[in-house]
């Protein structure tokens, strides 16, 4: 009798299993809850939603900064060896005057003889159209003589000045274009002033001095 009681108990079990099967309901869960009716544990793994992943979040896109005009690196020495800064801009009943200051800045002597050569440029880093650079400073109205140009070698630490000089433009130059002297290479300097130099003008160049030497001489005005 007893047989016959677990037989049909097992055979209940079994339809039962089957019933939640075809049902569609977790059997790992059905058989924890079997175990353990209070629920005190935490369910097992297959009873457990599956883990839904976050969609990435796309970035913002950022626009690129426009490129700035490419100059001399602030601080440091280039790999040209040389430095190139500008003074502030002295005025005088309508002419203007500045100095080109170079430094060898490297480890070996570097040789100058000449007049540099300079082109203005604006804001955007374009050439100011019809200014027109010349060596030597007799076709500035007002401007000085300048001296007559001469080699020099600088040593390491050692400067050389030249002085740039034109008539007052309403426009502002604000870049200069340098080249030391024929065959160097060019480098870009934000001037330390705006240039009113505008178009149709004349920028009279001197040569290049020993700092010291030019010192003594003026500035040619």
């Amino acid at each position: 009798m007893i047989a016959i009681r677990r037989g049909m108990a097992r055979s209940v079990l079994t339809a039962a299993v089957l019933s939640l099967a075809a049902s569609g309901c977790g059997l790992g869960a059905e058989l924890d809850r079997e175990f353990d009716p209070e629920q005190t544990s935490p369910p097992s793994a297959s009873a457990r939603p599956p883990a839904v992943s976050a969609a990435p979040v796309p970035e913002p896109s950022v626009s690129e900064p426009s490129a700035p005009v490419p100059v001399q690196p602030v601080g440091g020495c280039p790999s040209s060896g040389v430095r190139i800064d500008t003074e502030l801009v002295n005025a005088a009943m309508g002419l203007r005057a500045t100095t080109l200051t170079l430094t060898n800045c490297g480890e070996r002597p570097y040789k100058l003889n000449g007049y540099p050569s300079i082109t203005v440029l604006d804001e955007a880093g374009e050439p100011f159209p019809e200014v027109r650079t010349v060596e030597g400073t007799d076709q500035v109205p007002m401007a000085g003589d300048a001296p007559a140009p001469k080699p020099l070698t600088l040593d390491p630490g050692e400067t050389a000045q030249a002085g740039l000089v034109w008539r007052m433009h309403a426009e502002a130059g604000v870049y200069l274009r340098v080249v030391p002297q024929k065959g160097r290479e060019t480098v870009t300097v934000r001037a330390r002033d705006t240039l009113d130099i505008g178009p149709d003008n004349i920028l009279g160049t001197s040569p290049w001095q020993a700092s010291e030497e030019r010192a003594r001489e003026g500035t040619y005005r």
